[in-house]
């Protein structure tokens, strides 16, 4: 009826090949990609507070002012310290009178050795209340230590705040901007002083920061097993302490990789199957996917170790358990899959 009406017939559109991840492997012994994300900070950061307990009576700052050195910044009702110096100063007066007695006493045989003694100590008892009470005194007013920025501020004036307490964070300007990144103690221990590392944040989309590792964490977090790697960032005035950046680190293979001089690299991901120590995966010829069957050598933290591929082959990791041997595939960037499926560490 279409060809009798001048109608022609639709032919049927071919289905697009399935999206697929795929990345080039690597030899174990070459240098492997390490990706995390932590929170900038400035080295020098610090959280200021009163030494003595009381009422907060000023605060002269608010969160993003600048400070100089020095600047005063807030201050507590100090009646109670004054008090307690008026105190500790008539103490000291009273046993230095006792002291002198004593010492006259002694000269002429009328006291013994030990009551001159306790006269002395008193008196050296007496002037440490009164150091500590000034200490005290000085310590009812908060200044700046350092020329910078308040990063925060935890307090509001008429609140009693405790000892300790923290009230204000100041940052020093001068000071670098680092990177402090949680890492598996595994990849921890391939990190070395002084590699860099590409650094980028969500405040600067599409730029590409050089930092520099300068610190490695001595001791594991006790919660969670990470251990902390600084990095050195060359940042621009538009980063902020306590923003979220990431960075990629080339880092040296493992020992148990670098041992196995046969074997390859690849994401976990990339194998269909593997039985003993034989397996499967997808190389890509092209844009077409081949099954290949290689040697299983057990996995190297989120890797696998296969033996059978040459270093530079392009192989399927997400998608590859929909892909049939032969079929051809369409290879994307993780982020447009519209599968929620896990991309390999290190693309």
């Amino acid at each position: 009826m279409l060809v009798a009406c001048g109608g022609k017939a639709q032919t049927p559109q071919a289905a697009p090949p399935p999206a697929v991840e795929a990345v080039t492997v690597g030899a174990p012994g070459a240098a492997s990609e390490l990706t995390a994300s932590g929170a900038l900070q400035r080295r020098r950061e610090m959280a200021l507070s009163f030494r003595i307990p009381g009422v907060l009576t000023r605060m002269s700052v608010e969160a993003g002012d600048a400070v100089r050195a020095g600047q005063a910044l807030a201050a507590i009702d100090p009646a109670g310290v004054d008090a307690r110096q008026t105190q500790a100063a008539a103490d000291l007066e009273r046993a230095r009178r006792d002291a002198d007695r004593a010492r006259k006493l002694y000269s002429t045989g009328f006291v013994a050795k030990a009551r001159l003694d306790d006269a002395e100590s008193a008196l050296k008892a007496a002037q440490a209340a009164h150091a500590g009470a000034a200490f005290d005194r000085r310590w009812a007013a908060l200044s700046s230590p350092v020329s910078g920025v308040v990063l925060a501020r935890t307090a509001q004036a008429g609140e009693v705040v405790a000892a300790g307490q923290t009230v204000l964070t100041v940052a020093d300007l001068s000071s670098p901007l680092v990177l402090r990144l949680p890492l598996p103690a595994r990849d921890a221990a391939r990190v070395t002083l002084g590699s860099s590392a590409a650094v980028t944040a969500d405040a600067l989309p599409g730029q590409t920061l050089t930092g520099v590792v300068t610190r490695l964490g001595q001791a594991a977090d006790a919660r969670t097993g990470a251990v902390t790697v600084e990095i050195e960032v060359q940042a621009p005035p538009q980063l902020k302490s306590g923003q979220i950046a990431a960075a990629r680190l080339q880092a040296p293979a493992s020992a148990q990789a670098a041992a196995r001089a046969e074997f390859v690299r690849i994401p976990a991901e990339a194998l269909l199957e593997a039985s003993g120590d034989k397996a499967a995966v997808l190389r890509l010829d092209g844009a077409v996917a081949r099954r290949v069957n290689v040697r299983f050598g057990g996995f190297d933290g989120d890797d696998a170790l296969v033996a059978g591929l040459a270093a530079g082959t392009r192989v399927i990791t997400a998608g590859a358990g929909f892909v049939s041997d032969g079929e051809k595939v369409a290879v994307v960037d993780p982020r447009a899959l519209a599968a929620p499926v896990r991309g390999a560490a290190g693309k």
